[in-house]
């Protein structure tokens, strides 16, 4: 039976127990005042038996959004990728900004969607997309955890993208691939005028289909000259652009872990090129760090995306 008061304001308030707390071996209770009629402090306090009855109470969190999301972040990155967790870190500073000294429990679905909306205002639909799932992923861990009732950002929708017939019929096409004469001439300069692996590296990228990030983690393991194929199963992750703080990823999904069969000039250009190497890690020495990458600078470490393209 819970407990009614009336308060020196004159608002009354209820208070409910909520049973024997098994680590304190206390009686825990539920506390609540402002409401402006005994009738409506009694009817909320029976709602709030009613969902311990049933065993669907929730104590919400006092927990500030930022406190929790700085939680949730660490185990996020328990089972993530680096490259993962360094993304989320900076969409979840989005909702933190504004709401980092509010409760968790005080954000509301209205509070939510007002959110994106701003958002969506002036950043892309792809990049709010991105920004929306972290907050879902936030607020479910909240919901699972049992430190809130309700999810706030279910059922909310990404503003649609504003389109411009005009802009549309002025907009430029934009060039998506080379044709066939425009790839051969483009390689054929960078023989010509480009760096030393330039002609190599871009043939590879052409031949291959290989994202960037893929091409430079490949390993001589990987290159496969009975076969003539090459094995992708990692990815190259490197932020900051230095050449001795960079990663190995697994690819993004399942499905981009393959293996290509690749041109027989291909093959014969990439014999070569070990042929070369392994002559430059004579002339280096011990300044060589020979990590086995195919496209690897003259020192051995892996190349720079900044230094592609």
């Amino acid at each position: 039976m819970a407990y009614l008061r009336k308060r020196s304001n004159g608002k009354w308030s209820y208070t409910v127990s909520l049973g024997m707390d098994p680590l304190t071996q206390k009686q825990k209770q539920i506390t609540k005042s402002g409401f402006l009629t005994k009738k409506e402090a009694a009817s909320a306090a029976r709602k709030v038996e009613l969902e311990i009855e049933n065993g669907e109470f929730i104590k919400e969190t006092k927990t500030t959004f930022e406190s929790f999301a700085l939680e949730w972040i660490k185990v996020y990155a328990q089972n993530a990728k680096v490259s993962s967790v360094r993304a989320r870190n900076k969409e979840m500073k989005h909702f933190i900004s504004v709401w980092g000294h509010l409760p968790i429990k005080k954000i509301s679905k209205h509070i939510y969607q007002k959110r994106i909306v701003e958002l969506s205002e002036k950043y892309s639909r792809n990049y709010v997309s991105g920004i929306h799932a972290c907050g879902r992923m936030i607020f479910k861990h909240a919901v699972e955890l049992e430190l809130i009732k309700h999810n706030p950002t279910e059922n909310v929708q990404l503003p649609k993208p504003k389109v411009n017939i005009e802009d549309i019929e002025n907009q430029e096409n934009e060039v998506k691939f080379l044709e066939k004469e425009e790839l051969a001439h483009f390689l054929q300069l960078a023989k010509s005028d480009g760096l030393e692996m330039d002609y190599l590296l871009f043939t590879t990228l052409a031949y291959t289909g290989l994202r960037i990030g893929e091409l430079l983690a490949l390993k001589w393991s990987d290159f496969n000259t009975e076969a003539n194929s090459i094995r992708v199963t990692k990815t190259l992750y490197n932020p900051r652009n230095n050449i001795k703080e960079y990663e190995l990823l697994t690819p993004k999904t399942v499905g981009s872990i393959r293996t290509i069969r690749i041109d027989t000039m291909l093959v014969k250009m990439l014999k070569r090129h070990e042929i070369k190497q392994k002559e430059l890690k004579l002339q280096q020495g011990d300044f060589y760090n020979d990590n086995k990458f195919i496209f690897a600078r003259n020192d051995g470490h892996p190349q720079l995306n900044k230094d592609i393209g």
